[in-house]
C-alpha cells in the first residue's frame, strides 16, 4: 500500500527526524539510489559496501524492497536491477546482520520454546498478542493527544496494517487447503469484497483527505519507523521466511481491532470529520474476526501439517510485536517532546 497525501505546511511538518549520519562517509543509501539510476556498472563499487549506521541500513533495504514490491510505474526502469548480483549481495548481507539481531533479542527475551504441538503454538501466539495489546501510545491518542499530534502519529502509522493486502497475497503463495482459503478470504476483505468504495486503500485515502494526512518521506522518519516499514519487505522478499511471515501477519490481525477502537475514541474526543471514521471503524469491527479465523483456519492447520513451522510462526509474531512497540513509543515520545518544547 503506497499512500500519498499533500504535505503539511512547513510549520506543521511532523517528526523531522535527525538525518545526519554517524560519520563523514557518503551513506550507502545515497550511493545505491544514484547507482540504480546510472546503470549496472555504477552498482559494481557497492559490492561489500557497509551502511554508515542503522538509519542508513534500513534506507538501503527499503530501497531494495521497492524494486520487489512497489508499483512498476512508481519504481520505473530501476526495477530491472531487482536481481542484480550486487543488489542481491548487499540485501543478503544487511538482512543477515538484522536477522541476527532479531534472533538475539528473541533469545534474550527468553523465547526459546521449540514447541511444535498445535495447542502450545496457539497459546504462545495469543500470549504474544495479549502482551501490550494496548500500547501506551494508543491510550495517549485516545485520551491526551492534541489534534496535530494525532494526525502526525497516524501519518507515520500508515494504518494498523499498511500494505497488508500485498503482504497477504505474497504470504499465501505455496500454501494449500484451509490456510490458503483463509488468506484468500482475508485478501478479499481487504478488497472490499468486490466493492471499489470498500477497498481498504480507498478508505485510507478518504481518511487522508479528510484530516489532511501528510505524506512523510523516509528522510523524515525516525529509525524505528524505517525498521517497522522494512520488516514487511524482509518477510515478503525471502520465501524461506514464510512461517515467520504467517505469524507476523496473524499478530497484526490479533492486535489491530482494540488499537483502532482507541483511535476512534481520539476522533470522538477531538471532533474528527465523518470521512475520518470508516477506515478505523472497519478495522475495529472486522479485525477481531480476522484474528480468530487466522488462528483457527490458517495457523492451526498449517502447524498440524508442518509442526516444524510452529516455533517460527510464533517467532515472526514476536518480531512484529517488538518492532511495532519500539516504533509506537519512539513516535509518542518524540511528539510529546516537540509539543512541550513548543
Amino acid at each position: 500500500m503506497t499512500l500519498h497525501a499533500a504535505p503539511l505546511p512547513a510549520a506543521r511538518l511532523p517528526l523531522v527526524a535527525d538525518t545526519s549520519f554517524g560519520d563523514a562517509r557518503t551513506p550507502l543509501s545515497v550511493l545505491l539510489d544514484a547507482a540504480l539510476d546510472a546503470g549496472p556498472r555504477a552498482l559494481e563499487p557497492l559490492l561489500g559496501a557497509e551502511p554508515v549506521d542503522l538509519r542508513d541500513r534500513f534506507l538501503v533495504l527499503l530501497g531494495i524492497y521497492d524494486l520487489h514490491t512497489v508499483a512498476l510505474d512508481v519504481v520505473g526502469p530501476r526495477a530491472r536491477f531487482q536481481g542484480h548480483p550486487v543488489v542481491a549481495e548487499v540485501k543478503d548481507r544487511l538482512e543477515t546482520a538484522w536477522l541476527a539481531e532479531l534472533e538475539r533479542d528473541w533469545q534474550d527475551a527468553g523465547h526459546l520454546t521449540e514447541a511444535t504441538d498445535v495447542d502450545r503454538v496457539v497459546s504462545a501466539m495469543r500470549a504474544v498478542a495479549a502482551k501490550d495489546r494496548l500500547p501506551h501510545a494508543y491510550k495517549w491518542l485516545a485520551r491526551e493527544a492534541s489534534w496535530t499530534e494525532l494526525v502526525d502519529f497516524l501519518a507515520l502509522e500508515g494504518g494498523p496494517d499498511g500494505g497488508f493486502d500485498d503482504l497477504v497475497a505474497v504470504c499465501q503463495v505455496g500454501l494449500s487447503g484451509s490456510a490458503k482459503l483463509e488468506l484468500g478470504k482475508n485478501y478479499w476483505d481487504e478488497m472490499g469484497q468486490g466493492d471499489p468504495d470498500g477497498v481498504h486503500t480507498v478508505l485510507h485515502q478518504r481518511l487522508s483527505a479528510a484530516i489532511e494526512l501528510p505524506h512523510v518521506p523516509r528522510a523524515r522518519m525516525p529509525v524505528e519507523a524505517l525498521e517497522r516499514a522494512a520488516l514487511g519487505g524482509l518477510l515478503a522478499t525471502n520465501r524461506w521466511l514464510q512461517p515467520e511471515m504467517l505469524g507476523a501477519l496473524g499478530l497484526l490481525e490479533l492486535q489491530a481491532g482494540p488499537r483502532c477502537r482507541l483511535v476512534l475514541q481520539g476522533f470522538d474526543r477531538l471532533g474528527a470529520p465523518a470521512d475520518a471514521y470508516p477506515f478505523y471503524v472497519e478495522h475495529a469491527e472486522v479485525d477481531p474476526v480476522h484474528g480468530r479465523d487466522w488462528m483457527d483456519k490458517a495457523v492451526v492447520p498449517t502447524v498440524t501439517e508442518k509442526p516444524a513451522w510452529g516455533p517460527r510462526i510464533v517467532k515472526g509474531a514476536w518480531w512484529r510485536s517488538t518492532v511495532n512497540l519500539r516504533f509506537f513509543e519512539a513516535v509518542r515520545r518524540d511528539l510529546v517532546a516537540r509539543s512541550e518544547a513548543a
